[in-house]
Order: structure tokens, then sequence, then C-alpha cells
């Protein structure tokens, strides 16, 4: 059975039913970046590190395309990012009737980009996933359905993370999340560390005995 986008796997030390863990790179990465944080958490894991389907010049991938203009303002690819979105949603129902994983304990650990679009597969399609690990990144709300009041959120639980000094996020679009998630009555912890643009040990170590308590 094929599967619509490119990926890295770690088998689970259980034969079945193992909870699976996805990974979403940042833009310009691709799938070896965190694949390297496998062999750091629950052997009892699957871990599937998934490639952005937009090749960039002259290396590295993205899951939508990142505009600038003469003013060096940014814009985002929203329809780009919602194919994404939607593209990541399908992997999800490929890999659980691929590999042999439990589908109601399915994570998104996502970096920057992968970040943006963990959120926004959480915040679409609730009923795929459990648990949301969003590093270096934000709600993006122009990626998400109109109306979220009316769905069902009661069972996510998110760990959200950023870097104080991050050059590249700022840290204040990473601190609506909270207050974001709080209003759609969803759980979810926030942390912050010293750093720019990336996860610092005590970060990753954070994380792992977040994730081990919910897998």
């Amino acid at each position: 059975m094929t599967t619509s986008l490119y990926h890295l796997t770690r088998p689970s030390s259980l034969k079945d039913n193992a909870p699976l863990l996805i990974m979403c790179h940042g833009y310009g990465s691709d799938e070896n970046d965190l694949f390297s944080f496998a062999q750091e958490l629950p052997e009892e894991l699957f871990i599937i590190s998934l490639r952005a389907p937009y090749p960039m010049q002259p290396f590295g991938n993205a899951w939508y395309a990142i505009n600038f203009d003469a003013q060096q303002n940014k814009w985002n690819d929203v329809e780009q990012a919602i194919e994404s979105r939607d593209k990541i949603s399908n992997f999800i129902d490929e890999a659980c009737a691929k590999y042999p994983v439990d589908k109601n304990n399915v994570t998104l650990l996502g970096f920057s980009q992968g970040t943006i679009l963990s959120y926004a597969v959480a915040l679409t399609y609730p009923e795929k996933v459990k648990n949301i690990i969003a590093l270096s990144g934000y709600v993006s709300e122009d990626m998400l359905p109109k109306n979220l009041k009316n769905t069902r959120f009661s069972h996510l639980d998110f760990y959200c993370s950023h870097g104080s000094v991050d050059q590249v996020i700022p840290v204040d679009w990473a601190r609506k999340a909270p207050k974001f998630l709080d209003q759609l009555n969803i759980k979810h912890t926030y942390s912050e560390f010293p750093v720019g643009h990336g996860v610092a040990p005590q970060n990753f170590y954070e994380l792992k005995s977040w994730l081990k308590k919910r897998i």
C-alpha cells in the first residue's frame, strides 16, 4: 500500500496497537531533521517523520510558500497551506491503515511551519489526533474552519513551547496560542525557553516527559 507523503519510520517495540507519533518539519528542512529525536523517545511509539510536499531550491521542502514583497513583508500561501493540512489529515488515515498503530492514539509533533500545520490539522480534524506538540510555531486562524465553537475538542491536549528570543517567529505570536486554546476549552501546557528558533535540551526533556504521561 502506497502513501501520499514520503516519510521515514521507526517501528515500535509493540507488535500492534502502538501509539503513533507523526513529525512535521519546518520550512526549508526535510524528514531527517526531527527524526533525530526518534532514538530519544519512548520505544513503544511508532514514529513517522514526513517530508513536506513542496521541494525548494537548492534543497529542503516546504508545506506552503512564504512570499516576500519589496518591503520584505512576508505572507503565507494560505491555499497551499490548506492543501497541506488536508494532505496530512489524509496521511494519518493511510498510516493507520498501513502500520500496526492505534488510530485513537495519534500525536502530531511539529516545528515552526510544521507546528502551524499541526495546529491546523488538530483544530480542523480533531477526531484524528489526540496529542499535539507545537514547537516554535503559532496558530494561523486563516488555515482553520470558520466556526470552531461547535466542534468537540475535549480529548485534545497540546504541549506548546517557544524560544523567548526567537528571531524567525516572534514569541508574541506564540503567546496568543494559550488564550486561543482556552477559549475552546482545550487542555494545554505552554513553556518558554531562553533560546532562538530552535529546541533547547530542557525543552526536549520537558516535552518528552509530557508525552510519556499521555501515550
